[in-house]
């Protein structure tokens, strides 16, 4: 049977769109991701989007390539919405889409979407640092929450790390009990940041939402940026502010690739 999917990028983070209204989808989320999000054998991903209903709300379930479950995704929340405007199941310029992280308000200002992503959370407490050392090498972590865990590190150049290396290593360390997205940071100046990701679960990414929203916020909480910050990611630019004790918020842009249909029973996994 032919199952319609759309497929979006937000700044090159992809994302595969699958409407669920029904929840039949929801049980095979892992097994489904797998499959689609494979770039040989599938569509190619970065995370598989399912779209269900709850009550008056429209709700986000997103699974990253390897199956795992995220919590919350900044793009995909971004690609959603333009999803449910162009589609006509919502009316804008304000709409709320309901995550496991929460019910998050997007807003459209001037072509982009503007996500309010809630307080950031300092799980290890404000301040606090989590100190790795591997292969003769100490990372500073600093923890934040945007609804899933992150841990930001600074570095004097982003291009000269290791990302391959380094990037498992320490989302996989367990410090971290459901594993971490690392972002690795170098501060330009006191209104732009350089971020290289690796998202739990995909491992580099062009972009990430709540990865850009964690170092923001902690370059702004350390005093090494001032909001609005500039988030330069690989993939492009995110507009990040936020203020002590408020929530933070994410304006960038959605992009729909193209559209088609699956055969979901046809399709065998490449792993």
């Amino acid at each position: 049977m032919e199952h319609a999917f759309t497929k979006y990028h937000g700044l090159g983070n992809d994302f595969i769109l699958l409407e669920d209204f029904g929840g039949d989808l929801l049980s095979r989320g892992e097994e489904l991701a797998r499959m689609l999000c494979h770039r040989h054998f599938g569509i190619g991903a970065d995370g598989l989007v399912l779209i269900l209903r709850d009550g008056d709300l429209f709700a986000m379930r997103i699974f990253n390539a390897d199956g795992s479950e995220a919590e919350m995704c900044g793009n995909a929340v971004r690609c959603l919405a333009d999803y449910l405007l162009r589609q006509g199941l919502v009316r804008g310029p304000v709409l709320r889409i309901k995550t496991l992280a929460g019910v998050k308000e997007v807003e459209v200002v001037g072509g982009l979407y503007r996500v309010n992503m809630g307080a950031p959370d300092f799980p290890f407490g404000v301040g606090k640092t989590v100190r790795i050392a591997a292969a003769g090498q100490e990372w500073i972590c600093h923890p934040v929450s945007m609804g899933n865990p992150h841990a930001v590190v600074f570095v004097d150049d982003v291009e000269g790390v290791n990302l391959a290396m380094w990037g498992p290593t320490l989302e996989n360390h367990p410090v971290w009990p459901q594993k971490a997205n690392i972002e690795f940071v170098q501060v330009l100046d006191q209104s732009r940041i350089k971020v290289r990701v690796w998202e739990r679960g995909a491992g580099p990414t062009l972009a990430c939402g709540t990865g850009a929203c964690a170092a923001a916020v902690t370059a702004v909480r350390l005093g090494l940026a001032a909001s609005p910050v500039q988030v330069a990611l690989p993939g492009g630019e995110l507009t990040i502010e936020w203020a002590e004790g408020n929530p933070v918020f994410m304006s960038g842009p959605a992009a729909r690739v193209y559209a088609g249909s699956i055969d979901l029973e046809a399709l065998k996994s490449g792993r």
